[in-house]
């Protein structure tokens, strides 16, 4: 693996360790409780990062690859899209078990692809370029910001269920 990748392969792997960590004791009905007003729950923090992590690594660095839809749907991607608004309704939303799923998925298959990605390339910027981002090299160090942001999410929702802070 090319040097220019360890860095960002790294940081999405501590991205990771550290959501998962915030996940090991909550129970499944844990993942729908909202604080009241209503803002957001687990469950669709959790399924965004899943997404994002999708659109970010896989789809807009290589684009869409025979097998991608066995990684994670469309519905799912339409369900945590950036945007969307975190309902109450539980039918909206996939079992803890399955999101969780998709999240490892997803993860797996950035593992297997970013020593894959050429060098050359990782500095170039893209035709579409995002507003945070312009490279691929890029838009992998902001997957890994990106999930940490959501992290924190995690952790204030983990606080107002009254639980203990992981770290």
């Amino acid at each position: 693996m090319q040097d220019e990748l360890k860095l960002p392969l790294q940081q999405i792997r501590t991205a990771r360790e550290y959501t998962l960590s915030l996940l090991e004791d909550l129970q499944p009905e844990e993942w729908y409780q909202m604080p009241s007003p209503p803002i957001s729950h687990i469950a669709w923090q959790v399924g965004h990062i899943a997404m994002a992590q999708f659109r970010l690594c896989l789809e807009r660095l290589r684009n869409l690859q025979p097998g991608d839809w066995d990684l994670i749907s469309k519905n799912f991607l339409r369900t945590f899209a950036k945007g969307t608004v975190p309902a109450e309704d539980l039918s909206d939303y996939p079992k803890p078990d399955e999101i969780e799923a998709v999240l490892h998925r997803v993860y797996d298959a950035v593992l297997k692809e970013i020593p894959n990605y050429e060098e050359h390339d990782l500095e170039v910027p893209f035709r579409n370029p995002h507003p945070i981002f312009k490279t691929k090299k890029e838009a992998l160090f902001f997957s890994a910001q990106h999930e940490m942001l959501h992290a924190g999410q995690i952790g204030i929702l983990r606080r107002l269920l009254g639980k203990s802070p992981v770290r």
